[in-house]
């Protein structure tokens, strides 16, 4: 009957465990374009997120082989880039500790003492010298009945992604970084190339005036024009070469270098640049994992309410202990030296001065923080979309005007 009624208890707490309490999550919406109405690229189509796509080594397209070598250094030694690593396996982490709170903890804790007991101490007769050998095994386990190791659990598993999709967003944008200052210096080098040659051009057209003006075939006034051509020209050299110094700084950092301990030489670059296909503007935002990080982060909020919701609840605990306990080493794991004990303990807080409620009441502000990032992130990428689709277009009329 004992052990009939023990296992009607562990019955009845594992069905409770399909409770839940707190919101379902809901994607929440956000502000889109209708159809057709981007207005630098016709077909928009509803956006299905595709941020674990593969992307590969994009900047290979520009041909470049010193490039393609800073880049890859970009991978392995850059210091944000292994941050970020590094937070994401400390989310992988923490997943698996919450995860473990769905499973009982089992530990021991033996012991050997010796105890002589006074043989004045009253109202017990003396027993002088005994001995106690315990070796327990205890077990607890909380029933979730109300779902918040679930919930926890969940919105652990939401924040591992959203940091994976962090962990994204600064890889591609590291890389990005990189071969912006790239083509920004090989641009410096190309502008040093045509201001050193104008700086030359100018210093003869001085000369040239000067001999004018001493033969008395030009005004004073052209000399004073020459030479502020001149100063202007050099000027702009000494700026390009400050502006190519920076880049070449800024690539130093990003493959993890002391900028000292690096430098490139110059090369003045006329490469063209490739025809990319931009594809349509959702197809932009689905390779996004900055919006993807941003809804998981979402679900995880949505999470932390139905876990503020659970305190409201009694917390059921299972415990169990046994093990052996003798007087001495020669009976110490007899069958008689057994002893066992199990039965559930249950805890509720009554009054904790409003708690619960300000915990419960923060956790639904913060869903509406996440809420309303999510949604600014997202119209933050349909203006970068645009922008760009409009920088393009453009350039691309500028480039061949």
């Amino acid at each position: 009957m004992k052990y009939a009624w023990i296992s009607f208890l562990v019955v009845t707490m594992t069905l409770l465990e399909g409770c839940t309490v707190g919101p379902k999550y809901a994607k929440p919406s956000v502000p889109a374009a209708p159809t057709d109405t981007f207005k630098e690229l016709d077909g928009w189509k509803t956006a299905q997120p595709s941020d674990q796509t593969a992307r590969g080594k994009w900047w290979e397209i520009f041909g470049d082989p010193q490039l393609n070598a800073l880049e890859e250094e970009v991978s392995v030694s850059n210091q944000n880039l292994k941050a970020a690593e590094a937070r994401f396996s400390e989310a992988r982490a923490l997943v698996r500790f919450n995860r473990s709170a769905q499973f009982p903890t089992i530990s021991t804790a033996p012991s050997i003492s010796a105890v002589r007991d006074s043989a004045h101490r009253p109202y017990f007769p003396a027993t002088h010298n005994t001995g106690d050998f315990v070796l327990p095994f205890d077990l607890s386990y909380e029933v979730d009945v109300w779902g918040r190791v679930r919930r926890t659990v969940s919105a652990a598993r939401e924040e591992a992604q959203a940091t994976a999709g962090d962990l994204q967003t600064v890889n591609l944008s590291l890389h990005a970084d990189l071969a912006l200052d790239y083509f920004e210096l090989r641009s410096a080098d190309a502008q040093k190339q045509l201001l050193d040659d104008t700086v030359k051009a100018y210093e003869d057209a001085l000369q040239l005036t000067i001999n004018r003006f001493d033969g008395g075939a030009a005004p004073k006034s052209d000399v004073a024009q020459a030479q502020t051509q001149l100063e202007a020209a050099r000027v702009q050299q000494t700026d390009i070469t400050v502006q190519r110094a920076q880049f070449e700084h800024a690539i130093a950092v990003l493959i993890g270098k002391p900028p000292a301990a690096f430098s490139l030489q110059a090369k003045p670059s006329s490469f063209q640049p490739p025809d990319i296909s931009v594809g349509l503007p959702s197809q932009l935002l689905e390779r996004r994992p900055d919006i993807a990080a941003a809804e998981r982060r979402v679900a995880e909020a949505n999470d932390q309410i139905g876990i503020a919701r659970a305190a409201f609840f009694p917390t059921i605990v299972l415990n169990a202990t046994a093990g052996f306990e003798g007087d001495s080493a020669a009976n110490w794991f007899g069958w008689p030296s057994r002893f066992w004990a199990v039965g559930p303990s249950i805890a509720q807080t009554i009054f904790d001065g409003g708690r619960r409620r300000a915990t419960s009441q923060a956790a639904r502000a913060g869903y509406d923080a996440t809420v309303a990032g999510y949604r600014q992130t997202s119209l933050t990428a349909f203006q970068e979309v645009e922008d760009n689709l409009a920088a393009l277009r453009i350039l691309d009329q500028e480039a061949q005007q």
